[in-house]
């Protein structure tokens, strides 16, 4: 019986030990992938930007820009560049909501204008993970000023006024993952078939949950007479906006029980290795390849579990 007590004590502080570890992960072993992506995509992104010629037209307000902006680039490749001063935002914009492409930072829903297009221009983040872009998101304010630059220019949004769950002026909203409505577009009042220039973003909520959403919609405003007017999107053939949800797509759970294997096989070793000779030696030599093969595990684990997380 005291053998059987002491094995599942053992068992029960390794899993102890393991789930602490992949929270580490979660934290901030996440935020180092996040990082060298961001560095990559922000190079990419200016080169473009200064290979690219002018591509939307610069009018006055009140009339009616004629340029039409090509289409969005690959999926996983920098669409723009999304600053919001008061929170510490400054950050590249992948195109994309799946699994791997929020690893690399803010996500645009692809079935949505660009920034700087008319229409609704949804962009996705992550709140408490891989760089957690989208951390402070609910310290917006009604008249923050949101910045985005695409490759026609740089277009300035303030924060709507929203009404929270007590009927007071908030900045930000919180729904269901399935009220995909957030995502619609709003129409123009001034101008009839048209819409209005609009910016949502959207993450998780509470922290470390993703139970909910907070969303964040902000309307685009010039800054001068020479600001860059939105322009009306290239026809779209894809999926409806209805039709995306909130939380982008998971990756498949198939690679997980490989790397589950691969890590249980490994953590045998060790654990043979480590009582055959009983030496510091012999734990160090497991532990390296351990601790790399239970980083892709849980690098697969994250993969499955809910994309805004």
């Amino acid at each position: 019986m005291r053998r059987v007590v002491g094995a599942t004590g053992r068992v029960l502080v390794t899993l102890g030990v393991l789930i602490l570890l992949f929270v580490g992960y979660q934290l901030w072993g996440t935020g180092l992938y996040t990082a060298r992506e961001q560095s990559r995509l922000k190079d990419q992104f200016a080169h473009t930007l200064k290979q690219t010629s002018a591509t939307s037209a610069t009018v006055a307000p009140g009339t009616t820009a004629t340029t039409t902006p090509p289409p969005p680039p690959p999926s996983g490749d920098a669409v723009a560049m999304i600053r919001i001063p008061k929170i510490g935002v400054d950050n590249a914009v992948v195109q994309g909501v799946k699994v791997e492409d929020l690893r690399k930072g803010p996500g645009h829903y692809p079935d949505t204008p660009l920034p700087g297009q008319l229409g609704n221009a949804a962009i996705a983040g992550h709140r408490t993970t891989y760089g957690q872009p989208f951390n402070r998101l609910d310290e917006l304010k009604p008249g923050d000023e949101i910045k985005v630059t695409t490759l026609q220019g740089t277009y300035r949004y303030l924060v709507d006024t929203q009404t929270d769950a007590d009927g007071k002026p908030s900045g930000h909203i919180i729904v269901q993952p399935s009220q995909v409505e957030v995502l619609n577009p709003t129409p123009d009042p001034a101008r009839p078939n048209f819409d209005l220039a609009t910016l949502t973003l959207t993450t998780c909520n509470p922290k470390f949950s993703a139970v909910e959403r907070l969303v964040v919609k902000a309307t685009w405003k010039p800054v001068t007479e020479a600001s860059p007017v939105p322009v009306s999107p290239p026809p779209r053939t894809v999926a409806s906006v209805g039709d995306l949800g909130l939380s982008g797509e998971r990756g498949s759970i198939a690679p997980l029980g490989g790397w589950a294997v691969v890590v249980t096989i490994v953590g045998g070793l060790w654990w043979w290795l480590f009582h055959r000779y009983r030496r510091w030696t012999a734990w160090f030599i497991g532990v390296v390849p351990f601790l790399v093969v239970l980083f892709y595990l849980y690098a697969n684990l994250e993969r499955v579990l809910p994309t805004n997380y």
